[in-house]
């Protein structure tokens, strides 16, 4: 199974309070079927150190010490999202050069016929708390580009929002380029996030132009993140201390 380089663009812009908006460029990789052995350039690897990597300690469960897909299968069963000839993949940041942080990222899972049935969105803070989100339509019916599913947040991300809304994801994950639109609202404001971006293999060359980019990987998506919180700051939005995780892993 190939990997594929998804040369993306996030956007966050945030309604209600103080007026605050970025694009920056952002480097994820697919993996269609997490699974199956991959076929991917030298410079990355599956489940070992590299200078890109996958490893499913950092997917599936608390961070480092997730389990990857099995998690997910075992999320599904106890959640009664029962897909027949399910096929789980993977759509997030790699690991460079040994470190790895993602806001979020996506479990994929298909049907048999290449259908999307469900979607466990995976959230990380800055605080190392983890909190999932699983998204199905009623009735486990394919999700398509035009629907809004909607989930009640329950888990602490920005030191400037509260722990109370909705998000509303909309997922478009196309054989050419995939698009995810997370909105949330809570009832003063909320944010509009979002990540789209076309999909190619990903090659070494395609690798070393990442890193000549954007060369500290998630080391500068979180500089980026505290850089936006100290505008925020400055702009006099309120902060709120970190409350605790939910005790659940995953809501829907």
């Amino acid at each position: 199974m190939r990997v594929e380089h998804i040369r993306g663009q996030t956007y966050h812009a945030r309604h209600g309070g103080p007026v605050n908006a970025f694009r920056y460029g952002i480097d994820y990789v697919l993996l269609e079927d997490a699974e199956a052995p991959v076929a991917g350039p030298r410079l990355f690897s599956r489940g070992r150190g590299n200078v890109a990597s996958v490893q499913d300690r950092d997917h599936g469960g608390a961070p480092g010490r997730g389990r990857g897909a099995m998690w997910v299968r075992e999320v599904l069963m106890a959640e009664g999202v029962l897909v027949p000839g399910l096929r789980i993949g993977l759509l997030a940041q790699p690991r460079l050069l040994g470190h790895v942080f993602n806001p979020v990222s996506f479990w994929l899972c298909r049907d048999g016929g290449g259908a999307l049935r469900a979607v466990v969105a995976e959230v990380t803070n800055t605080f190392g708390d983890r909190h999932s989100y699983l998204c199905v339509r009623p009735g486990l019916e394919p999700i398509r580009p035009e629907d809004e599913i909607v989930a009640t947040k329950v888990f602490h991300v920005s030191p400037f929002q509260d722990v109370a809304g909705e998000y509303r994801f909309r997922f478009d994950i196309g054989a050419r380029r995939v698009g995810i639109w997370i909105d949330y609202h809570n009832g003063k404001g909320g944010v509009l996030a979002t990540l789209t971006g076309r999909r190619a293999p990903l090659t070494n060359a395609g690798l070393l132009g990442a890193l000549l980019r954007r060369p500290f990987g998630s080391r500068r998506v979180l500089a980026l993140i505290h850089w936006q919180a100290l505008k925020l700051f400055v702009k006099g939005a309120r902060y709120r201390d970190r409350p605790l995780p939910p005790v659940e892993e995953v809501t829907r």
